[in-house]
């Protein structure tokens, strides 16, 4: 009975309009957009509440040290500039890692690079065969003379694939790009390492300081303790 029930066409219901005279106001609003305005209104409403009650029940000798180091610019709690966060000791331990990891990089793309080399080099430059014949007369080695050079010319006509000449190109255009990227790490971790070097309390000397002038800056440790 209940398969015959479903099986008769019923009347689609649908939502009413907004009427002609409340058309100025828009869309009217159905239950389902009801729903989703109610619960937006009730979260921010249970976090307002929430709010109040840990205001109400505050510790007014509560203190921490965040306190002091944030100041309030148009109702946001700015934290001070942390610029000496880390000490020397640390700020040398991270200048080192990240010294440590270029070093790594450098030398992963310098064996690349002497690998792509040497595969290219070896597709490039065929070894030549060279045969020693041995003929027993004239005659013999005009044919054997006319075999070489047909073979010869044979070879250099001879068309390459396409695909192998595709990746050739594409070897070659990885390799200067590796080439190139060699280089820049290189560039980098001398920089790196020559910051690293002039850290501490040092300052650069005059001219007239210098016992043998040069263009290069130089630089003067002040002498510490050591314990």
């Amino acid at each position: 009975m209940s398969s015959l029930r479903n099986a008769i066409s019923r009347r689609a219901h649908k939502e009413r309009a907004q009427p002609s005279s409340r058309k100025k106001f828009g869309l009217l609003e159905k239950h389902k957009d009801y729903v989703v305005r109610a619960k937006a209104f009730h979260k921010k409403e249970e976090t307002l509440r929430k709010l109040k009650e840990k205001a109400a029940f505050r510790n007014p000798d509560e203190f921490y040290f965040q306190m002091i180091k944030t100041r309030t610019v148009d109702g946001v709690h700015k934290p001070e500039n942390q610029a000496n966060k880390y000490s020397q000791e640390e700020l040398m331990l991270m200048k080192t890692q990240d010294i440590g990891y270029i070093l790594q990089k450098l030398q992963s793309e310098r064996k690349k690079v002497e690998k792509l080399t040497a595969v290219l080099h070896s597709v490039d430059n065929h070894p030549s065969n060279r045969h020693i014949y041995y003929a027993e007369d004239r005659e013999e080695a005009r044919e054997l003379q006319s075999q070489a050079l047909e073979s010869k010319v044979t070879l250099l006509s001879g068309d390459i694939p396409d695909h192998i000449k595709r990746k050739t190109a594409t070897s070659y255009r990885e390799l200067e790009a590796r080439k190139s990227r060699v280089n820049q790490l290189e560039k980098l971790y001398m920089e790196m390492s020559l910051k690293k070097e002039l850290q501490g309390r040092k300052r650069k000397l005059r001219e007239d300081e210098l016992t043998c002038p040069t263009s290069k800056p130089v630089y003067k440790w002040r002498s510490e303790r050591k314990r």
